[in-house]
């Protein structure tokens, strides 16, 4: 498919609008193509929107139940300043009045960004909302050509015949759950993040959160404010400490789960618990694609893709936007974006299939070599400074740097790469994230940069 002569102004079906939709929908349009956005919500913005309906299977392991979208808790912030979350053209800044003015806001801010975003560049009047995608698979006269059959919240289905579908429907609503062996006879309850929004069910109770990243953090402070004791239980960690709250403690992962109630830590260590909260991550899932097994989601790696984005036999008809995960993700999102509407235009070139497949199947072998596990193929980031990526050498750099990637893309389609200024922020951020405590929103002393970002804003005016 890849030696197909492309032209400008393709006919292009857009999944998802949150922040990765929003971006591919307005950089098709700027390289001439004709967009048709799905959206199952009422509104865009994605994961961003909060709601506090949660799924009536708390864990949501089960395949029929009602999928409620976003993964957003009350009391979330960004754990990136917002001057270094925007779009290139578009900077994230202060609102005047009825904003968060905090340099790390709250949900609500980043959902009035976007929702500004989508105004300035007329993206709603592309969308079809309430209209969920139920299937997208090649035609039967061209498989070079894609049909998307849709069903809207009032019943009527639809389909469409696309030249391209971009595929942003984002992955923070298909739970992972921890393996714990005994689970199924212990009494407690058991949560995902997926289905937490506020503290007030864990009053006076005794409660198990699994996961030391963001969320994981994010929440059990959360919950210290009503539960009577809270206990973390991360990767990494070797003994009990306490961390931050005095009715939060840090623990070894769980051993096992028992009938009485009771969790054994790794180290030994018994906790009767009321509660178990996942904050484990999240799953790739794409019930809607149809390519006869050849994209598959293995462990969390979706392939085979060539550079995260492209399925090499069906590329470039079906593209993914915002497979990688850590980082600058809105900047990710956009110059991805970029590629993907200057390929479809003409503007870039693919490789030949069998080039792209080799690339990938190398891809993986490295990852394989160094012992990366599947599920961490999308991990994409800056090694300086993160304390997740262990202990890698120099010379792997190629195998996770955020900033290569965007270089290499941006040489792809002839668009700019990341700003300086940006890639210094992220690096000053990230440090806080891993290493500034608790209150690492509220404490900022790099001033002297944000008037730097800040100089570079006014140049976009």
């Amino acid at each position: 498919m890849t030696s197909l002569i492309l032209s400008r102004g393709r006919h292009v079906a857009v999944i998802g609008l949150g922040a990765a939709g929003l971006v591919a929908a307005r950089e098709l349009c700027r390289e001439g193509h004709t967009v048709v956005g799905f959206e199952r919500e009422k509104h865009v913005g994605g994961l961003w929107m909060y709601t506090d309906r949660v799924e009536l299977d708390s864990l949501s392991v089960d395949p029929d139940r009602t999928v409620v979208h976003s993964s957003v808790y009350e009391s979330l912030r960004t754990n990136l300043p917002r001057e270094c979350m925007g779009f290139s053209d578009f900077p994230f800044v202060t609102r005047s009045g009825d904003g968060d003015p905090r340099r790390y806001p709250d949900h609500r801010e980043v959902l009035m960004y976007l929702q500004d975003f989508a105004k300035e560049f007329k993206i709603d009047e592309m969308v079809r909302f309430e209209t969920e995608v139920l299937c997208v698979e090649p035609t039967e006269k061209d498989s070079r050509r894609w049909r998307v059959q849709f069903k809207s919240s009032s019943g009527v289905s639809g389909e469409e015949t696309f030249d391209a579908v971009v595929v942003c429907n984002g992955h923070y609503t298909e739970p992972r759950i921890a393996h714990i062996p005994g689970i199924d006879s212990w009494p407690g309850k058991q949560f995902h993040s997926h289905n937490y929004r506020i503290p007030d069910q864990f009053k006076d109770q005794v409660v198990i959160v699994i996961g030391g990243q963001a969320s994981g953090n994010d929440i059990s402070s959360d919950i210290a404010s009503m539960a009577k004791e809270v206990h973390i239980s991360a990767k990494g960690v070797t003994s009990e400490s306490y961390s931050g709250y005095n009715n939060l403690r840090l623990h070894p992962p769980i051993y096992r789960a028992r009938e009485d109630g009771s969790v054994v830590f790794k180290n030994g260590k018994v906790v009767f618990a009321d509660a178990i909260v996942h904050c484990t991550g999240y799953k790739y899932h794409f019930p809607f694609l149809k390519t006869n097994g050849y994209v598959t989601v293995e462990d969390n790696r979706v392939g085979p893709l060539y550079k995260h984005v492209f399925p090499p036999a069906l590329a470039p008809g079906i593209s993914f936007i915002g497979l990688p995960f850590m980082g600058l993700q809105f900047f990710m999102f956009e110059i991805q974006s970029k590629w993907v509407a200057s390929v479809l235009s003409g503007q870039a070139k693919l490789p030949s299939e069998d080039k792209m497949m080799e690339e990938a199947i190398a891809f993986y072998a490295k990852l394989e070599d160094l012992g990366i596990p599947k599920r961490y193929t999308h991990f994409l980031t800056d090694p300086q400074g993160n304390p997740m990526l262990g202990n890698f050498k120099p010379e792997d750099k190629v195998v996770i740097s955020q900033s290569d990637y965007f270089n290499w893309i941006a040489e792809q389609c002839g668009c700019a790469s990341i700003e300086p200024w940006r890639e210094r922020l992220y690096s000053v951020a990230i440090k806080k994230v891993f290493f500034g405590g608790d209150c690492y929103r509220d404490r900022w002393d790099a001033d002297q940069l944000i008037e730097e970002v800040y100089r570079e804003f006014a140049k976009l005016k």
